[in-house]
């Protein structure tokens, strides 16, 4: 293979990796730097063991949560057949499509004193305020309870796939052995979905870490609340990436964890025979049973938050439609589009350079930019901020000294820089999508082309994107609804007089304006659909 067509694309494989890799540089040179340490030491005297405490509750929570929900409603809808299985099968994912942030303001609205809940019961019982207890939705159980039912579907979704690929042979062989369904489960299966519950688990805990609005809105304070108050509050950008930073070796404890968790568990497929579709019936109550604990966290993760939303935004529907929300749509579905955009074309060039190569560079390089999904929003915006602005002033004492007028600031005062951080973010979700996808090309099509006389190039336009066309689809509207859904770093970093539909939602819910909130947080809610139902129900379809 000729070195020499490879090495532009090993430079360009190892220029973005070093982009996606200077947001987190700049963050951790800041842990030892002096600063304004007086800030800093404020910080760490008084709310710094409180975003430690309320961070690791929240984990831990977050965890059990997920954990237990993803895995009874994998195992039930790929073990059994009961009313309603085919429906959950793909309907389970649907919350991810509900931010974190949108319930919490659809249920603070539907569980607070005057919401609609506790005015019936009121109605209902005869009762006053001080006749009943009623928990407060505005807390830290709170702000776990909207993770764990928005976030379970990470779990959900390994679980389920590690639970079809167990082969029939090995559940009779348990059977065999006198082992009963519990039995089976604990001892057979469940080590088998181990490392794949392990993976989902840290991704919803990666999720939880980098959330803002919702640990903002109920008032709990964590290291991304410590972080925007730092930068804004305070004024201290060392201190906020020192708060980044310590947020950061939260991501990477969970990240070693999830990989150690792998590296010492080895259970091994050993029958030839892929698992039909078992689908055990259940008998009359535990089928009804199945269906109630599979409908329990769709309906409170999307159905209910859905119709709230829905009733919301038609009761205060002039407050919201007009010109500003066709401005705050535009932006929004214009940083999406370019940032998709952007995304995919980046990761096609990095997987096929990854393909092409002999080595081990390229495919290290590739993980090495797949790991900035694992950074939260607000460390990303800190680490992205600091050199680009120092980039910005530079560029226009520059203009200045040569065009001897003033630009202001060409990065950071437009979208730019925004894009960048998004890029930093989600570039990892399209090249895992291509990736696989081109993996699955076998080789012998190069080979074919290179004997038709194409080069390297050439393959790529004319054999593989063709090929790779769902696949290209699919990481756009990954890509694309991420970025629609986004906070923390958009709040941070957009330019002066930009909203977009999320941060619209995070205004207006903070400032208690919940009707004219429901409209943009619906339209971000009716993005994410699209996707995730044509996701889960092809994932439902290859199972079978």
């Amino acid at each position: 293979m000729n070195t020499s067509r490879i090495k532009p694309l090993l430079v360009f494989s190892a220029g973005v990796a070093a982009l996606v890799g200077l947001p987190v540089a700049s963050v951790l040179t800041n842990i030892v730097s002096g600063g304004t340490g007086s800030v800093w030491s404020h910080l760490a005297a008084t709310v710094l063991p409180e975003y430690v405490a309320n961070t690791l509750a929240l984990c831990l929570v977050v965890g059990l949560g997920v954990i237990a929900i993803g895995v009874a409603t994998a195992w039930l809808t790929t073990m059994f057949d009961f009313p309603g299985r085919r429906l959950f099968e793909w309907a389970l994912v649907l919350p991810m499509a509900m931010p974190a942030y949108v319930l919490a303001y659809v249920y603070t609205d539907f569980l607070q004193f005057v919401g609609p809940l506790q005015t019936f019961l009121r109605e209902f019982f005869g009762w006053s305020k001080a006749d009943y207890w009623f928990p407060e939705v505005r807390s830290l159980g709170g702000a776990a309870t909207m993770f764990v039912f928005v976030l379970y579907p990470y779990v959900y979704l390994l679980a389920r796939t590690a639970f079809g690929e167990r082969t029939s042979g090995m559940l009779e062989a348990s059977r065999s052995l006198g082992l009963g369904p519990w039995q089976s489960f604990f001892r057979v299966s469940l080590p088998l979905a181990r490392p794949a519950v392990v993976a989902g688990t840290a991704l919803a805990l990666m999720e939880t870490l980098a959330d803002y609005g919702t640990v903002s809105y109920f008032g709990v304070q964590t290291f991304t609340t410590g972080i925007y108050r730092a930068w804004f509050s305070l004024g201290d950008r060392i201190a906020a990436a020192q708060l980044a930073a310590a947020l950061l070796g939260f991501v990477v404890l969970l990240l070693l964890v999830e990989q150690r968790s792998r590296g010492r568990s080895r259970f091994h497929n050993t029958s030839g025979r892929r698992r039909h579709s078992i689908g055990h019936r259940l008998p009359s109550w535990p089928g009804w049973a199945a269906t109630a604990v599979c409908a329990l966290p769709l309906a409170i993760g999307f159905v209910l938050p859905a119709y709230l939303l829905w009733r919301l935004a038609l009761a205060d529907s002039e407050a919201w439609l007009g010109a500003h929300f066709v401005t705050l749509a535009y932006n929004s579905f214009t940083l999406a589009a370019i940032t998709a955009f952007l995304a995919v074309s980046l990761a096609v060039l990095l997987a096929y350079g990854a393909r092409l190569s002999a080595g081990v560079l390229a495919p290290a390089l590739n993980r090495l930019v797949g790991l900035g999904y694992a950074v939260p929003g607000s460390v990303i915006a800190v680490g992205v901020l600091i050199p680009v602005t120092r980039l910005d002033h530079w560029l226009a004492a520059q203009w200045q000294t040569w065009f001897a007028s003033n630009p202001g600031l060409l990065i950071t005062g437009g979208i730019a820089a925004l894009v960048y951080a998004y890029l930093v973010r989600f570039l990892a979700v399209a090249l895992q999508s291509v990736g696989t996808s081109l993996a699955k090309i076998t080789p012998s099509m190069d080979d074919a082309a290179r004997s038709l006389g194409l080069g390297q190039a050439a393959t790529l336009h004319r054999v593989h994107l063709p090929i790779l066309r769902g696949s290209l689809f699919t990481a756009c509207l990954l890509v694309f609804v991420d970025v629609m859904k986004e906070l923390p770093a958009t709040l941070v970093m957009r330019p002066f007089d930009f909203d977009t539909l999320a941060t619209q939602a995070y205004t207006l819910a903070s400032d208690e304006r919940l009707g004219e909130a429901a409209g943009a947080s619906l339209a971000i809610v009716a993005a994410g659909l699209l996707p995730l139902v044509a996701l889960s129900r092809q994932i439902s379809r290859a199972q079978r």
